[in-house]
């Protein structure tokens, strides 16, 4: 049953759904992946794509921001971007014998960092302090970033020629990690009919403000999780560090990554309560960049996480 004091998100479902539809016309085909994408933003986490080149992780980045209104940068990761490069630099103004501080692209609401791996790893810890703590610390300042901030990061496979791979660390940041794919059939066909939908996410009018933005993400915080959930979410993370398909187990920032995603998901879904469902829909895009196969170097795969979600009870 839907709660009194839940009664104004309800008002907002009208809008979510308008925007994720708006969305699924740039974004052909992808309706999950939108999803996701939406939840993530609602959950005031950082997103990351991988994929290959083409299958549309960029465009998806900026249909996003023009449809909840935010202010936008992109930075293409190359191997010779500098730190500077993101933060910005102070220059000398000789007129007045001062310094001047030019921010950087990370000084925007929404960031895209794309194909971020192609940038070696001294350039890619220049957006952790960003992502953690919404600040920028440079030449001894700390200057903070716009509200809401967010990081879009997309990355090529790693066994792309010319990629870095992230370290724990980095990736840690990330709420959640998504691929795209490539399109079914039906929706390739629209696309190839149709051509490029870049041109059409840059006519995209904003369908929510960066202001209603932050609001819903107070109230998308504000969705219950009953002490049975919690249990639930605890079960999933210890059973994750017992589990022989992994070499370490999730954290506790892992868990309560877990339960931000899925009251996002629980929000998508215009309810006011989390259910077992929302955290088995959110599992996989939040768990698998955070876990290790025991079995290889690479990362969880879905039937890894597939298998960690059937050996725990649902309360």
């Amino acid at each position: 049953m839907l709660r009194a004091t839940f009664s104004s998100m309800i008002g907002q479902a009208g809008p979510l759904d308008t925007l994720l539809a708006a969305a699924g016309q740039v974004i052909l085909g992808k309706d999950r992946e939108i999803r996701q994408s939406v939840a993530c933003i609602l959950a005031g986490g950082h997103l990351l794509i991988e994929d290959l080149p083409g299958v549309g992780k960029t465009t998806l980045a900026h249909t996003l921001a023009r449809l909840f209104g935010l202010q936008f940068s992109r930075i293409q990761f190359t191997s010779d971007l500098l730190p500077a490069d993101i933060t910005g630099v102070s220059i000398y103004e000789r007129e007045n014998s001062t310094f001047r501080f030019l921010p950087g692209p990370v000084f925007s609401q929404l960031v895209l960092a794309d194909e971020i791996n192609r940038a070696t790893p001294k350039t890619q810890s220049a957006l952790l302090e960003a992502m953690e703590e919404g600040q920028v610390t440079a030449e001894g300042v700390t200057r903070p970033l716009p509200e809401p901030f967010f990081v879009i990061a997309t990355q090529n496979p790693a066994h792309q020629i010319g990629t870095f791979p992230l370290p724990e660390s980095q990736l840690d940041r990330f709420l959640m990690r998504i691929e795209l794919g490539y399109p079914d059939r039906n929706a390739e066909r629209a696309l190839l009919t149709a051509g490029s939908q870049r041109t059409q996410a840059d006519r995209i009018e904003p369908l929510i403000t960066a202001e209603a933005l932050r609001g819903l993400q107070q109230k998308t915080a504000q969705i219950h999780a009953s002490p049975a959930l919690i249990d639930y979410v605890q079960a999933i993370l210890e059973a994750s560090r017992q589990h022989p398909d992994f070499q370490h187990g999730l954290s506790p920032r892992a868990g309560l990554s877990l339960l931000s995603a899925a009251r996002a998901w629980a929000c998508l879904a215009g309810r006011d309560i989390v259910l077992p469902d929302d955290i088995q829909d959110v599992l996989p895009a939040v768990a698998r960049h955070r876990l290790r196969s025991s079995h290889g170097s690479g990362f969880a795969k879905a039937e890894d996480i597939a298998g960690l979600i059937r050996s725990i009870a649902i309360p």
